[in-house]
């Protein structure tokens, strides 16, 4: 029975142990599980927290074109990683972590590509808007400048004044209204003192002088032309003092004049206008010992006046040295030509500095002098004309002509003086054609009980110095003089001009009647006119019409006829050609000898 019982009890013993042992086993195996699922769950809840976090990074990639990973592909990734495990899971996550590396480094490239695009455009934009404001600032500048060359032309045009050559309308060349508006030192300007303004031939000659400019300068006499090249070359002596370009041992500056009154009174202006600034003038001309004239060359002088002749011969004895000379004036350049000083004037130019600063002036502008201008000048000069560029006299001057016989001219006079110098203190300047008439009106007047002096070229230079003073001081206000005094000569205060002797031509003519109405100041010019001059009638009906004078009936019964001027060499047997005219052709024919 027991044994029975043993029997049944062992297998299940061995059964129940079994199952225990089985239970055991499940219970680790559930435990093992549970901690999977456990580790599963708080894996899975951190990746939802990283992808809450990918969303914005995901929406850029989707902006970017890169969102090509749907919803449904992320549910099945998540159990896929639950059922395989959390090995799986680590590996995605790596490659999840390159993908996003990837992503973000090619997000941070569109951001920062962009970001660069971006600052291209506003910096575009910005350099549009300063090339655009540029381009604003440009086409208003352009505006100003018409503006400033309209209103320039425009005062020039009120004023009478033409001004031609390169660049002439800009604002730097306006024309000056007062001494200040030049900026020249108070020293320079000290001999402008008594003046009001300058000269329309000195406000408009400074800007372009002061510049450097070659200069041509054409108007009437007793305009203040004197001044006009005598300031700017002032100037120019200090410039070049200060930049101590040259010791002052050589001139820097040269002015030449046709006659030895001329250039002793240009010499005066100079001497006076360069006294407080220390430039210093030296007079050489002829008639007059050489000895003093050296002797001041070689102490070193800064400008040099003189006339051609005397100039000439002091260069030939080595004496004076013009290869330093950057400044050259030919004043009354016309007439130095008239008088046949050509050749001298071109051998002197000939020895100044090629690198030089050319200047003209005067009251009529021939042919002859336009060719000189064009050998020794810039190709394009700047050219100024007061008044009017064609033969003109001053309209201050009443022009009184009047048709008589020649022999009746000594009784005339005789009545002139007694109505014009009825005081015998007012200046009266009698000009007469040759030396030896010169003499005789002279000795004629003095016989009638005149108190009268004279000049001409028969006198030696300290007779007509010293005639010349005593006029000037007013000692002796009568004086009889030829066309020696006829060109530039400024004497105070000639009431009276009276030209007892009609010139060779009208040119001097209008010279002649310059002496008187200077400054601004009125004057009266009485002229004989005779059958013998019959040939100029009609120029000097044009001058008269011109100045809105009263043109005698006896004069217009000569004729109107305007004579040709004559060549030097062929008469009146020519035509005169314009420089712009154009080119002969050379026209060939066929030689029907040749051929044969």
């Amino acid at each position: 029975m027991v044994s029975k019982k043993y029997q049944t009890t062992e297998p299940e013993a061995l059964s129940n142990t079994t199952e225990n042992g089985d239970i055991k086993l499940q219970k680790k195996h559930k435990r093992k599980l549970e901690e999977a699922e456990a580790e599963i769950v708080t894996e899975s809840k951190k990746d939802v927290k990283n992808k809450n976090k990918e969303k914005p990074e995901e929406e850029a990639e989707t902006l970017n074109g890169s969102d090509e990973i749907s919803t449904k592909k992320k549910k099945n990734r998540r159990g896929e990683e639950i059922l395989n495990g959390s090995a799986e899971i680590s590996e995605k996550k790596k490659k999840k972590g390159k993908e996003k590396g990837e992503k973000e480094i090619l997000n941070g490239g569109s951001v920062e590509k962009s970001k660069k695009k971006k600052k291209k455009d506003i910096e575009e934009e910005e350099i549009e808007s300063l090339n655009g404001g540029d381009v604003e600032i440009s086409k208003k500048n352009k505006n100003n400048n018409d503006r400033v060359e309209k209103t320039i032309e425009e005062v020039r045009e009120t004023s009478g004044v033409v001004v031609s050559g390169n660049n002439v309308n800009d604002s730097k060349y306006e024309a000056l209204n007062s001494f200040a508006e030049s900026g020249l030192p108070s020293e320079v300007l000290e001999c402008c003192k008594n003046f009001d303004k300058p000269s329309p031939i000195q406000s408009q000659s400074w800007p372009f002088l002061l510049d450097g400019r070659d200069f041509i300068g054409i108007a009437k006499t007793g305009s203040g032309k004197t001044l006009a090249f005598g300031i700017p070359a002032i100037m120019h002596v200090l410039s070049k003092r200060k930049s101590k370009i040259s010791k002052k041992v050589n001139p820097l500056c040269l002015v030449l004049s046709p006659t030895r009154e001329l250039a002793q009174q240009i010499s005066d202006v100079l001497c006076d206008a360069g006294k407080t600034s220390g430039v210093q003038s030296v007079c050489v001309y002829g008639g007059t010992s050489k000895g003093p004239q050296i002797s001041a060359l070689k102490s070193g002088m800064d400008i040099v006046i003189g006339t051609p002749g005397r100039l000439r011969d002091l260069i030939e004895m080595g004496v004076c040295h013009l290869k330093e000379v950057s400044f050259v004036v030919l004043d009354e350049a016309d007439r130095m030509l008239d008088m046949g000083f050509e050749l001298e004037v071109r051998s002197i130019l000939s020895q100044t500095n090629t690198a030089r600063q050319m200047v003209m002036f005067s009251a009529t502008w021939p042919p002859a002098v336009h060719q000189l201008a064009q050998e020794f000048m810039d190709p394009c000069p700047v050219k100024v004309v007061v008044g009017s560029e064609d033969l003109a006299a001053n309209h201050d001057v009443m022009q009184i002509v009047e048709v008589l016989d020649d022999r009746a001219r000594d009784e005339r006079l005789q009545s002139l003086l007694e109505k014009y110098h009825k005081s015998r203190r007012n200046r009266v300047l009698v000009f007469v054609l040759y030396k030896k008439e010169a003499s005789r009106v002279e000795n004629m007047l003095q016989q009638r009980g005149w108190k009268v002096v004279s000049i001409s070229g028969d006198k030696a230079q300290h007779a007509r110095t010293k005639a010349l003073s005593l006029f000037k001081e007013g000692s002796c206000p009568l004086m009889i003089a030829t066309d020696v005094a006829a060109r530039g000569l400024d004497i105070p205060d000639v009431e009276v001009v009276i030209n007892y002797s009609f010139p060779l031509t009208t040119e001097d003519y209008v010279h002649r009647i310059g002496r008187t109405g200077r400054a601004g100041k009125k004057g009266v010019a009485h002229t004989f006119f005779t059958k013998d001059n019959k040939g100029l009638s009609g120029e000097l009906v044009n001058v008269l019409k011109e100045a809105q004078q009263v043109v005698p009936e006896a004069l217009l019964k000569f004729g109107t006829h305007v004579k040709k001027k004559e060549s030097k060499l062929y008469g009146a047997h020519f035509r005169e050609i314009d420089s712009n005219a154009p080119k002969a052709t050379k026209i060939k024919f066929n030689c029907s000898d040749d051929e044969d």
